[in-house]
């Protein structure tokens, strides 16, 4: 059967999904922490901290919101635990579950994601993941990649030669890097105006075009 010769392997963050959309229902997640121990209200305590997000703050988001309310910037190392701890709100986004239902049935599908597996691993639940793909590699530390075991790791699970495997990730040097220079094809995840990643054998702008050009890489 074709889909046991040859494996689609995914990254998780900013490639399947959005980041940016855990770390905005983190600071959901925040608002009502603080309201919770605070009593400061949270809508204004979550609009706060969007705004900080998308008005030039990053980073400092947790800061922001800390002075606007008057309270210690001391605090913040306890709202960051908050955001890394919550049980995140994430959809799956329609062009994932797209791409992932069309490779599932002629490919092996498998996820490798950098960071802790106990907020990797409430991602995945949130997004539903599961259900799309066949193996999923957690990978932190000194095993994160672009260190080769979380790749050959998931080949191995898949029970697909590397040659024939393709790696989907945004990262030039975790994602492309990593993975071809143990020999798999990968595809680049840019996004609009990021340039090719130079080890790409393909750049996509949308996760939507993966299947088509998976099929001609790995025919």
């Amino acid at each position: 059967m074709l889909r046991d010769t040859r494996a689609v392997i995914f990254d998780l963050d900013d490639t399947i999904y959005p980041l940016e959309r855990f770390v905005l229902s983190g600071f959901d997640a925040v608002a009502s922490h603080l309201e919770r121990l605070f009593q400061v209200p949270r809508e204004p305590a979550r609009h706060v901290l969007r705004s900080a997000f998308d008005g030039g703050h990053r980073g400092s988001e947790l800061q922001v919101c800390l002075r606007h309310f008057g309270l210690p910037e001391a605090l913040a190392p306890s709202l960051v635990q908050v955001i890394r701890g919550h049980q995140p709100s994430l959809e799956l986004p329609a062009s994932a579950a797209h791409a992932l239902s069309a490779m599932a049935s002629t490919w092996r599908v498998g996820i490798v994601t950098n960071g802790p597996v106990d907020i990797q691993s409430r991602k995945v639940a949130a997004l539903g993941l599961s259900d799309f793909v066949d193996e999923i590699v957690f990978a932190d530390g000194e095993r994160a990649k672009p260190a080769a075991a979380p790749f050959l790791e998931v080949t191995r699970r898949l029970r697909v030669p590397v040659r024939r495997s393709i790696f989907v990730g945004n990262d030039p040097v975790c994602d492309v890097y990593g993975a071809w220079r143990l020999g798999m094809k990968t595809i680049h995840v840019a996004g609009q105006p990021a340039a090719s990643a130079l080890m790409a054998d393909a750049t996509v702008h949308s996760i939507v075009e993966v299947p088509d050009i998976a099929e001609r890489l790995v025919a």
